[in-house]
Formats: C-alpha cells, sequence, structure tokens
C-alpha cells in the first residue's frame, strides 16, 4: 500500500510523456477524449481493489482484469518511451522544435508491438510452457546417482485454470521428460483444496520410478481469504493434504525420506513454507534433517527462494540442492541470448533458474501456473528438468 502513490505516479507521467506521441500524430478531439476516460476508468479500478479487499471483497476475476488492462495500457507505453526520450535529447541542443511525426510513429510502432506480446502473454502464454534442463555437478554425489534426473514442478496454482486441454499439454511435457524423481514445490491451489478436485486425475497419472514428492507453498495454507471459522481453515489445510496423496505425490512436512538406489542412498529433504518479510515461517529446516546423516547427499525442497539465503545455506549440515519457486518470475519479463530480467528481482535476489554460493545450489522455478494475471508475458511456464552429475 505505501509503494501505490509512486506507481501511480509512474503510471501518470509514463502517461503523459507517450500522450505526447499521440498528440502528435492526431488532433482528433474523441480519441483524446477516449485515451484519457480510459486511464480515468483504470485508476478507479485499482483504487477500488485496494478498498474492496479491505472490505472482504476478493474477486480474483476482477482483479486478473483490472491488472491485464493495466499491464496493456502502461506496459507498450514504458517500452515505447526510449525512443521519445532519444528524441527530445536531439530536442535539447535544437532548441525544442516540434515533435517529428516520424518518430512519434516509430514510438508507436514499438508500442503496438509490445501490445501484440502482452495478448499472446494473455492468450496463449499461460499453457505456453518450457521445459528448462540443467545439469548440476557435485564431488560427493554418490556414484549410483550419476546421471540421475529429476523433474521440478512448482505453482500450479489450479485455481487459476479453466482450460484442461492447456493443462494436459503441459502434463503430456512432465511424462515425455521421463524424469527419475518427480518434485513439487508448493502453492497447488490459489486458496481452496477444492481447486484441485478437477485435476486429480491427471497428475495422478504422472509416473517417475523413484517417486512423486511435493511440499505446502505460501498459498496452500488458505492464509489469503476469510474462513467462517478457525476450523473449517483447518479442515481445508487437512483436505488439501489428502489431495497430495490422491495425486499420487508424497507429502512432506518438515520431514526427510531416503531415495535408494543400487545400495546407496540421497536424502530428500521437504520443508512447510517459510519467507521472508510477512510470509509465514511454517518451515523447520532443523526438524526436518534431524534423523539426515550429515555425510548424506541432500535435496531440498523449500517454496520460497528466500528461506535459502535466510536458512538454508549458513544450515549446520551441508545441503547439497534446494529447490523453490514462489516468485512466478513475476509472470513477466525478457530472456532471450541468455539475458533475463524481471520487475522481481528488485524484490528477490534469486528468482528464476540456477544459483550457487559456498558450493551449494538452489534452482527457482519459475512456475506451472499463474496468478494474479490470466497468463503470462515473457516469462513462460516451467517444467525444470535437473540432471545430477559427479565430478
Amino acid at each position: 500500500m505505501a509503494r501505490f502513490p509512486l506507481m501511480l505516479l509512474l503510471f501518470l507521467v509514463g502517461d503523459l510523456y507517450f500522450y505526447q506521441a499521440v498528440s502528435t500524430l492526431s488532433q482528433h478531439p474523441a480519441l483524446h477524449f477516449g485515451y484519457w476516460l480510459f486511464d480515468i476508468l483504470l485508476i478507479a479500478a485499482i483504487i477500488s481493489i485496494i478498498f474492496l479487499r479491505r472490505a472482504g471483497f476478493n474477486s480474483e476475476r476482477f482483479i486478473a482484469v483490472v491488472i491485464g488492462a493495466m499491464m496493456l495500457n502502461f506496459i507498450p507505453k514504458v517500452f515505447s518511451s526510449p525512443v521519445l526520450l532519444a528524441e527530445d535529447v536531439v530536442r535539447l541542443f535544437r532548441g525544442f522544435p516540434e515533435r517529428s511525426v516520424v518518430v512519434s510513429e516509430v514510438a508507436m510502432a514499438v508500442a503496438g508491438f509490445i501490445f501484440l506480446a502482452i495478448i499472446f502473454g494473455l492468450t496463449k502464454g499461460k499453457h505456453f510452457y518450457k521445459v528448462r534442463k540443467e545439469t548440476i555437478f557435485f564431488p560427493d554425489l554418490p556414484e549410483a546417482f550419476d546421471g540421475f534426473t529429476i523433474t521440478q514442478l512448482s505453482d500450479i496454482h489450479s485455481g487459476s485454470f479453466s482450460d484442461a486441454g492447456g493443462v494436459q499439454k503441459g502434463l503430456n511435457l512432465v511424462d515425455a521428460q521421463q524424469s527419475d524423481l518427480l518434485l513439487f514445490t508448493g502453492d497447488l491451489v490459489n486458496n481452496m483444496a477444492s481447486e484441485m478436485d478437477p485435476w486429480i486425475g491427471g497428475f495422478n497419472k504422472l509416473k517417475a520410478p523413484y517417486g512423486k514428492y511435493s511440499v505446502l507453498g505460501n498459498h496452500d495454507y488458505g492464509d489469503y481469504i476469510r474462513w467462517e471459522s478457525k476450523d473449517a481453515q483447518a479442515a481445508n489445510l487437512n483436505r488439501l493434504k489428502e489431495v497430495h496423496g490422491e495425486m499420487g505425490f508424497n507429502l512432506l512436512l518438515n520431514e526427510a525420506v531416503t531415495i535408494q538406489k543400487q545400495g546407496q542412498h540421497i536424502s530428500l529433504i521437504g520443508v512447510e513454507n517459510w519467507g521472508k518479510g510477512g510470509f509465514h515461517k511454517y518451515g523447520d529446516l532443523k526438524r526436518a534433517t534431524a534423523d539426515v546423516p550429515d555425510h548424506s547427499f541432500k535435496v531440498l525442497m523449500s517454496h520460497d527462494p528466500s528461506h535459502w539465503d535466510e536458512v538454508t545455506v549458513e544450515h549446520h549440515q551441508h545441503v547439497h540442492l534446494t529447490l523453490a519457486g514462489h516468485t512466478h518470475g513475476m509472470q513477466f519479463g525478457i530472456e532471450l541470448f541468455g539475458f533475463k530480467w524481471s520487475p522481481i528481482k528488485y524484490v528477490y535476489k534469486q528468482w528464476a533458474g540456477l544459483y550457487e554460493q559456498q558450493g551449494k545450489y538452489l534452482y527457482v522455478n519459475r512456475g506451472f501456473g499463474f496468478l494474479g494475471l490470466k497468463g503470462r508475458i515473457g516469462m513462460w511456464p516451467e517444467i525444470a528438468v535437473l540432471t545430477l552429475k559427479k565430478g
């Protein structure tokens, strides 16, 4: 809430700047009136969301529509602003003549391209799954696990799904990887266990020879909606735990299991959600590793990547690999030719992909589903395949 005035200011400044290109190309009163009327209605909708949520009204559909409209309105203007800014630098040394029609047309073309990219993200992007593969080397990996593969899913957010064919497309990709182990790192639902009911069968059919394991994410506890009682919320969480079993996943709640192969083993650890800031800290790594031998090779599932920095790296036992999710890559960003950017990087130091510190690795999954924004723009839904290698 404290950031809202700043966001509103940036929104208005960006609008005023882009309006210069619009007014350069057309002086039609109806166009100018429509331009500002849409902005006023959008700002009113954003403000209404804040007050409605305070009053207990939480329509995900309304919020999604407003977020989509905001991005369609604002993001193209942001990306076209450098064109206008470059022109202003030239105009500064020329006594600020009138804007060039050609430059304004270029700015409009850039905005139009970005607008179409956002439309793609809102329509096709939500199921534009990408299989991302990483090979990670460990000197103390047991020989039997050299080449062992893990498929990681995260942030399914089944309450946002509506396209059964689109979801099945992603599940088919998961099965096609034929990984040894299938892990899910939390946020199965948006709020309620019942959101998963239509999708249990599809996820149950996923196979992995060494098992399917999961942990809870911050949304799984039902903390973001009002319940008629604490008992109702507790019953929802209990039902959600049952759903994991019906999907064929073994839910780890601050505990560890042993994965055996050819007489050797690795330890798979799962903690409940633990997040910095205002997020609940249900996770207990100390408890989860209480019976894990110090010398064991350890893979940890922990939904929020901030847990890695704040707790895991300095844990008294060496946790070789941590798998997380939570950030979604903000469902918006740019990943091209090795370049990676999203606004979420200013909130989380580790927000997408592979990270290393003190010989310990963290992989942050961009998420299988979506929340809030009904789509993904540049930051596509992910199926991660990690290969463990000795070396």
